[in-house]
């Protein structure tokens, strides 16, 4: 098996063989719903930081009991999971206020289920990312060590945070190389093998990625680019954007995603932590100025931005900006980002989705059409 392969299929179910292992030797696992939660701090402690996902969820019957139909079906998914006993292998759940959705999932688990996890934290993440934000995510954050210290006995040292900051950083410097490949003409992988890649390092130790990450790196300067495509595009938009199924269908009509700018892709790299400071102050400032969601309106510039930079730097010919329903958030940065692609000519696709890839007819027509509109 190729090493691209062993990485798909690490990406493609809820637990893996790596998973099982580390759980075989009697070790921790903390799973995290957030791209705001710094999984150093897990890892420091000498547990697995898992990034909560709903692989193969089917259908939402008991979350609805808890949910309305108007929260988005990627909350209500990680709930069924939750309250089905998918996640049994977790020993700690972390929230942020990411969004009212999954501040909610946090609220039903702690009122109905609050022995379901030994560790059930929540992160109170600021909204802005001024100094004084800075300093109140920082307290947030020691707060946060210290529960995990207590809860599972163990010390987190600033050794330990700095051996799990420098091998984050290595992961980073990876997978922006990785990255790089994709902006060549004729990358050598595709958008849903590169979303699969990085989701695979979300569910296994990082040391192992990062060798996994190397190999590859070697194992794509042999393989042949790809030419047959009919246009150039970047995916942007809100997060539940974890299926290399939903870009395969992208893909197969003929689109090559070369670039993203999703919390499941290159927000979650973009920048390495820099320790100037105490390491819980430096992995504070670093993940809350890394390229924003729009839950800070304040970066709401920035971020349209960030998706031209995004489309120049991949000599992309559009933009595929994608949201699940009722995610109110980004609903909103809809308006801006059409407004902002509009005055920079670049063509620009609004696809309204659920977590769940299914009814795909009307999703090819749109995109069909799309494509066509680049080919003119």
């Amino acid at each position: 098996m190729s090493v691209l392969d062993e990485l798909k299929e690490i990406a493609s179910t809820l637990t893996n063989p790596s998973l099982h292992e580390w759980k075989g030797e009697g070790r921790k696992v903390v799973g995290f719903l957030c791209a705001y939660v710094p999984e150093e701090i897990i890892h420091a402690a000498g547990i697995l930081p898992y990034r909560v996902r709903a692989v193969g969820c089917e259908q939402t019957s008991s979350a609805d009991v808890y949910m309305a139909q108007v929260n988005c079906t990627f909350s209500r998914s990680c709930l069924e999971f939750a309250l089905e006993g998918k996640y049994s292998f977790l020993d700690g759940l972390v929230f942020t206020w990411s969004c009212d959705n999954l501040r909610r999932v946090y609220d039903i688990l702690r009122e109905i289920r609050p022995d379901t996890f030994p560790l059930l934290h929540f992160i109170d993440v600021p909204h802005k990312t001024t100094e004084a934000a800075i300093d109140h995510y920082t307290e947030e954050l020691n707060r946060f060590k210290g529960t995990i210290e207590q809860t599972f006995d163990v010390e987190i040292t600033d050794d330990n945070l700095m051996d799990a900051i420098n091998i984050y950083n290595e992961t980073r410097s990876l997978l922006s190389q990785l990255y790089d490949l994709r902006q060549a003409k004729n990358p050598p992988l595709t958008g849903a093998e590169a979303l699969s890649v990085v989701l695979a390092g979300t569910v296994i130790p990082k040391q192992q990625y990062n060798q996994l990450l190397k190999n590859l790196l070697e194992e794509l300067s042999q393989r042949p680019g790809i030419s047959d495509y009919k246009s150039r595009l970047v995916i942007a938009g809100g997060g539940g954007c974890d299926d290399p199924g939903y870009f395969e269908i992208i893909e197969e009509l003929g689109g090559l995603i070369v670039n993203d700018t999703i919390c499941f892709g290159s927000r979650t790299f973009m920048e390495p932590v820099k320790v100037e400071d105490d390491p819980i102050t430096a992995l504070a400032r670093s993940y809350l100025n890394r390229p924003s969601c729009p839950r800070m309106a304040e970066k709401l510039a920035e971020r349209s931005n960030s998706i031209k930079e995004a489309v120049e730097q991949s000599n992309a010919n559009g933009v595929v900006f994608q949201r699940l329903r009722y995610c109110d958030l980004w609903g909103g940065e809809q308006l801006d980002i059409r407004q902002k692609m509009k005055e920079a000519n670049i063509p620009l696709l609004t696809l309204e989705r659920e977590y769940r890839t299914s009814a795909t007819g009307q999703l090819k027509t749109r995109i069909q059409a799309f494509l066509e509109r680049l080919e003119v």
